[in-house]
């Protein structure tokens, strides 16, 4: 998992470092945490540190016109920036910075008042230049926010990446959502994301012959499962081709036509309820903010009077990033939304919805996304196979900030039990 294993070659004093150093002071409030290498072979920073290496002057343009992290993670995923050594213990130590020198945010402001010694230098490094071309695997998506034609580009920059990459990543039930490791992290990737799956199951009562409606169902993993295990008779939507291409061969090969229908189709556009029960995972952080009154209204009015509905879905503190940030929002899921939890719940019963339990999952998702980036790491060679080495720095960069967003609390993740109102009085819950 060590990113490279290049040893220092040079301490010199003169050269770029020391200056792209001096220029850092003040955005830092005090000296680098890092050995800086440039691109001259000049070093600055405290011996012994980390390293991290800009390999050209395209990676000081790059932070010249992104200051922060987009800019960082422009330059890193194009191999522009090198960190010679755990990439979480350089986000960690970006974190631990920030936090002890109590630094305020990076604004247009702070940056303008650096802005003649960072010209400068620039000019002087040849890094003075127009801003470089987006790297190619940064999202490029156009169209009003949360049409249908813009949704289904967003989702499809991500989910249509590669049937065969997610294969190689994910468990055999290709489940692409967190896993229920219900005896913990121990457990085998596999076999949580089964007790997921069948916890999923039990909480909405599916029992044979009932109708089951798998909004936004990914790979198939809970739809197939319903149908295998429970004999739910189950829809499952989508709006990436190449999912839908993916579970209609399972369907195939397992011989459940009479039992799973996949339909290419956005969730607004779902009319042919009421079902039994209905479930959806990790999708509703796609539908956007305006449209969540929407997206709670199509699973109240698809599900009967009386019926269940579980929707697990990320959460986030209130902050400037609702979508999780530039990284996130720029190269993995434009246009996601996603707020805490209590604002979710507020907009589930404004459609009509009693609220009937809240599981947190948060440290699950840590053990879960940990498991995805050993995959990664230790299967390198075939990523890059498979995606190009830029699109494995990507993946890795986002696995290893995942993890650590669930780790320290900055993102959450629950399952949300929902009944509608009506029908038979409540004795208990199904899963209790």
């Amino acid at each position: 998992m060590t990113l490279t294993d290049r040893s220092t070659t040079s301490t010199s004093t003169q050269g770029l470092a020391p200056r792209i150093e001096a220029a850092l002071r003040p955005l830092l409030a005090g000296p680098l945490p890092v050995r800086l290498r440039a691109w001259d072979g000049s070093e600055a920073g405290p011996e012994g540190a980390m390293l991290v290496e800009l390999r050209s002057p395209q990676a000081l343009t790059r932070l010249l016109w992104h200051p922060g992290e987009l800019g960082a993670a422009q330059a890193y995923v194009t191999g522009e920036i090198e960190v010679h050594g755990e990439i979480g213990d350089a986000l960690d130590l970006v974190r631990e910075t920030v936090a002890a020198r109590s630094l305020p945010p990076l604004t247009p402001a702070r940056v303008a008042r650096m802005l003649p010694d960072l010209v400068r230098l620039a000019r002087d490094a040849g890094a003075l230049a127009r801003p470089p071309a987006p790297p190619a695997t940064q999202a490029v998506i156009k169209g009003r926010l949360h049409s249908l034609a813009r949704d289904r580009a967003s989702i499809s920059h991500h989910y249509d990446l590669s049937n065969e990459f997610y294969e190689f990543l994910l468990d055999p039930h290709m489940a692409y959502s967190c896993a229920f490791y219900a005896d913990g992290p121990q457990m085998r990737l596999e076999d949580a994301q089964a007790a997921k799956l069948d916890l999923v199951c039990r909480k909405v009562g599916l029992q044979e012959g009932m109708r089951f409606l798998d909004v936004g169902c990914g790979w198939g993993s809970l739809s197939l499962y319903a149908a295998e295990h429970f004999g739910a008779h189950v829809t499952g939507v989508t709006i990436a081709a190449e999912q839908k291409a993916f579970i209609d061969e399972r369907i195939r090969e397992r011989g459940l036509q009479d039992r799973v229908q996949i339909r290419l189709q956005d969730y607004r556009e779902v009319h042919d309820g009421p079902y039994d029960a209905v479930a959806s995972l990790e999708m509703g952080e796609h539908v956007g903010e305006k449209n969540y009154d929407t997206y709670a209204e199509v699973l109240h009015r698809n599900v009967k009077p009386g019926g269940y509905v579980l929707v697990q879905q990320m959460s986030r503190f209130r902050g400037h990033h609702p979508g999780g940030g530039p990284f996130i929002e720029q190269f993995i899921a434009p246009d996601m939304t996603m707020r805490p939890v209590g604002d979710t719940l507020t907009f589930l019963q404004g459609a009509g919805f009693e609220v009937r339990g809240v599981h947190a999952l948060r440290e699950h998702y840590v053990w879960t996304v940990e498991a995805w980036h050993r995959t990664l790491e230790e299967n390198w060679d075939r990523a890059v196979e498979l995606l190009g080495e830029e699109g494995a720095r990507v993946w890795r960069l986002y696995l290893v900030g995942g993890a650590q967003a669930f780790r320290d609390n900055r993102m959450g993740v629950d399952q949300l039990l929902l009944r509608r109102t009506g029908g038979p009085a409540v004795v208990s819950d199904p899963a209790r």
